[in-house]
């Protein structure tokens, strides 16, 4: 977020007032705030070139140039979600207001973007054919479904393109051609797509063996029918901070019998547990890999990535655990679609 101090003058101020903040606060937007620091408007460059233009003069007031309807997000708002929005509404800046108005940041494109570039890649498994989803994946790829109006492969690509990863790649192999077709070479969505052809299904760790070049640092790997708000940046930083092989990303997972539980022995009960909760660590379906865990992958074969990790464990190498404490969900079946639209409760 955006130093507020440099771009936020008051409804009284003058154009000469907003050229100076547009000069010392680097960012192509000044923010009008009210007497309790609630954000009233904004001008752009854009707005006070025109203004001059028509002859306004340095003195005058802001009122009749000021935009009173703009788009600003809450402190809640992650990356992905801006980069989309200023994606969609061709911006590259947006205010961040509390709950009564108040302005309280600024995100920028560049602080987004620019700051955050990476090096690492990404493969997102794009190509299987989504049998517990039929009917809807006998006519449109599972990673292709709407979700809130965007297909889910697109809010990880934008997702991912956030945390500044853009270079991807991926795998397809069912209804290739739809997903080709909507990302193209992925400049739209401010990355590089490239495309691991599948001829037959490979499983979650065949791709791999289908890039063309290594990659120089460790890479994402994630299943392409995720909802996530996960923290990539911190991700990576734990897999290369600890020094690992290979990291996992984990989530806790707690099931509830919805019983009372009775714990017999030779016909005698030893005890009674009323609706037990039992919890577990499950296996996202993202992980970091180190590069020279391709040359383990078989070419042309069907190959589970959890097949690679366990090697990796019986070598004695550091394999870690992430854990993944954001929004995570598998959508794999029409139940976890309807929640994840909103429309049935977990």
């Amino acid at each position: 977020m955006h130093d507020l101090t440099k771009c936020t003058i008051g409804p009284t101020a003058r154009v000469r007032d907003a050229l100076l903040s547009l000069e010392v606060s680097g960012v192509e937007i000044v923010l009008v705030v009210d007497g309790d620091h609630r954000l009233v408007g904004i001008l752009t460059d854009g707005d006070l070139r025109r203004a001059i233009l028509q002859g306004t003069g340095l003195e005058a007031r802001l009122d009749s140039y000021l935009q009173r309807k703009f788009i600003s997000v809450s402190d809640q708002s992650g990356r992905a979600e801006v980069l989309d929005l200023m994606q969609a509404r061709g911006i590259s800046q947006i205010p961040i207001v509390d709950d009564a108005g108040r302005l309280i940041g600024l995100h920028t494109l560049h602080a987004i973007l620019g700051s955050t570039l990476r090096g690492n890649w990404a493969v997102i498994l794009a190509g299987g054919r989504g049998e517990r989803l039929r009917p809807l994946t006998d006519t449109l790829p599972k990673p292709m479904i709407k979700v809130a109006g965007r297909p889910i492969l697109e809010r990880t690509i934008l997702h991912l393109v956030g945390f500044g990863i853009t270079t991807i790649y991926l795998a397809v192999n069912y209804m290739a051609e739809m997903v080709m077709a909507h990302f193209n070479d992925g400049g739209r969505f401010g990355c590089k797509i490239h495309y691991l052809h599948e001829t037959k299904p490979l499983g979650t760790g065949g791709p791999l063996s289908l890039l063309s070049e290594r990659p120089r640092l460790p890479f994402l790997v994630l299943n392409g029918d995720l909802l996530t708000q996960f923290d990539v940046g911190r991700m990576l930083f734990h897999h290369e901070n600890q020094n690992l092989m290979a990291t996992v990303g984990i989530q806790e997972y707690v099931h509830t019998v919805p019983y009372g539980v009775v714990e017999v022995n030779d016909g005698r009960i030893l005890g009674l547990r009323e609706k037990p909760a039992e919890m577990w660590h499950i296996n996202t379906g993202i992980y970091v890999l180190d590069p020279c865990l391709l040359d383990r992958i078989p070419p042309d074969t069907f190959f589970p990535l959890p097949n690679l990790v366990e090697e990796c464990i019986d070598r004695g190498e550091a394999v870690g655990a992430f854990r993944i404490e954001e929004d995570w969900m598998d959508v794999g079946r029409h139940h976890d679609l309807k929640v994840a639209r909103g429309e049935a409760d977990r």
